[in-house]
């Protein structure tokens, strides 16, 4: 078998010229690959392949045989590009195969079938104010995430622009590098508003190119942008300077919104600390005077939207997390979705009048709290695939476990069947 981890030693003259210091050396496990694996031992141990069907628009429309799909891992998905969440990315590295998959909710053709409401109504006019953004609502670890994952990768195959933030947490805890603008009063993050422009540029450009910018456009120290720009060449200006990426990502947001060819879709994860107390500056409640947060609290109180005067092209998702202690949910945004209190509130409870502003409007998906029996059979069926379940999986340990879990989902993997490995 092939070397494991390996602890060398090696003679080095001491500090004080009396001795010697002693240097280790570390490498790490090199595990042998299944092919060398010839041995009748290792055959019942050998993960088996996952064939699973990838996701595609057309499967969202009809009965799916098997409900757990692959998500396309190739260099303009989505979740390349944009990234993951940080739960959901420890959950894809636990599957050998590292390969993104998911077993569709039943909520997902709800999800699915509001998206194709908003692109069904881009040839009738006057539909400014029909709001029918998604938020998933649920208790924790009903996969609030995945069904925002769901609606991105549908969004994306269909030709929509698409627009996504995984970890909206980094944008208030201090991990993200800010500078007071003058002219507009607001604390600019530019390198995150250089990531997102050149993220967004990768993933639309064939939809990008055939966009141009329909107002005049006044950037700091750069020559106004004129009418009829293509929009790559505007978004191109933010790239060659990180000082002006804030700016001309407002830009770029006010321009799609304006053009009525695609339609776009905006998705934000952990979308509650938007509306929480800012760790950047002393724990203030600061968030309104960052120009990256407003942008998208404004889109998704819908105080500026991806709209035109004829027609309505945008939509905004938005998941929130339950188990992030550090930003909790806070009263304002409870009340916009009507969901239950976690806390003593009542009238005398401080409410911020600019956050229940751009709470108003929000619209809820309610996600159930379990998996149903055959969405979680199937979760129960690429994990045992993946040899995270004991050797010899039965009925009875599917019906123990999901039993034991309340049939919610993170519980059912994280606690019940990964739980057996350490057993």
């Amino acid at each position: 078998m092939e070397k494991a981890s390996v602890l060398a030693i090696e003679g080095t003259s001491g500090s004080d010229g009396s001795g010697e210091d002693l240097k280790r050396v570390r490498r790490a496990f090199q595990p042998l690959p299944v092919s060398h694996l010839s041995h009748p031992l290792f055959a019942s141990d050998r993960p088996d392949t996952l064939k699973l069907q990838s996701f595609h628009p057309q499967m969202l429309t009809r009965v799916v045989e098997s409900p757990a799909l692959k998500f396309p891992h190739n260099d303009n998905d989505p979740f390349c590009i944009f990234e993951l969440p940080r739960n959901i990315l420890v959950k894809v590295c636990a599957i050998s195969a590292y390969s993104p998959s998911s077993a569709l909710l039943s909520v997902t053709n709800n999800a699915i079938n509001k998206l194709e409401v908003r692109r069904s109504n881009m040839l009738l006019v006057f539909l400014s104010q029909v709001s029918i953004d998604i938020f998933p609502a649920g208790t924790q670890g009903c996969g609030k995430s995945f069904l925002l994952l769901h609606g991105l990768q549908y969004c994306n195959a269909r030709d929509w622009l698409v627009l996504y933030i995984p970890r909206a947490t980094n944008l208030v805890n201090s991990t993200t590098a800010h500078t007071y603008d003058m002219r507009t009063r607001t604390y600019l993050q530019p390198i995150f508003a250089y990531q997102t422009l050149q993220r967004f540029l990768k993933i639309n450009a064939p939809r990008l190119e055939q966009l141009r910018t329909q107002t005049e456009i006044e950037i700091e120290r750069c020559p106004p942008v004129p009418p009829d720009t293509p929009l790559v060449e505007l978004i191109n200006i933010g790239l060659k300077d990180q000082c002006h990426a804030p700016t001309v990502l407002d830009a770029v947001l006010a321009e799609i919104g304006r053009q009525t060819i695609f339609p776009v879709v905006l998705a934000v994860d952990d979308f509650q600390a938007l509306y929480c107390k800012s760790h950047i500056i002393f724990g203030y409640q600061i968030v309104l005077f960052f120009l990256m947060l407003l942008l998208l609290l404004e889109h998704a109180s819908a105080q500026k939207s991806f709209v035109s005067v004829y027609e309505n092209l945008g939509t905004y998702l938005g998941a929130f997390s339950l188990s992030n202690t550090t930003f909790p949910l806070p009263v304002e945004f409870l009340e916009a979705l009507s969901l239950g209190y976690d806390r003593p509130y009542g009238p005398y409870v401080k409410r911020q009048p600019e956050l229940v502003d751009h709470a108003h409007g929000l619209k809820r998906l309610a996600v159930p709290a379990s998996l149903s029996v055959p969405e979680a059979a199937s979760v129960f069926e690429l994990w045992m695939k993946d040899r995270a379940v004991p050797s010899k999986p039965n009925d009875e340990l599917f019906l123990a476990k999901y039993t034991e879990a309340s049939g919610n989902a993170r519980a059912f993997v994280w606690k019940e069947l990964l739980s057996s490995m350490s057993a």
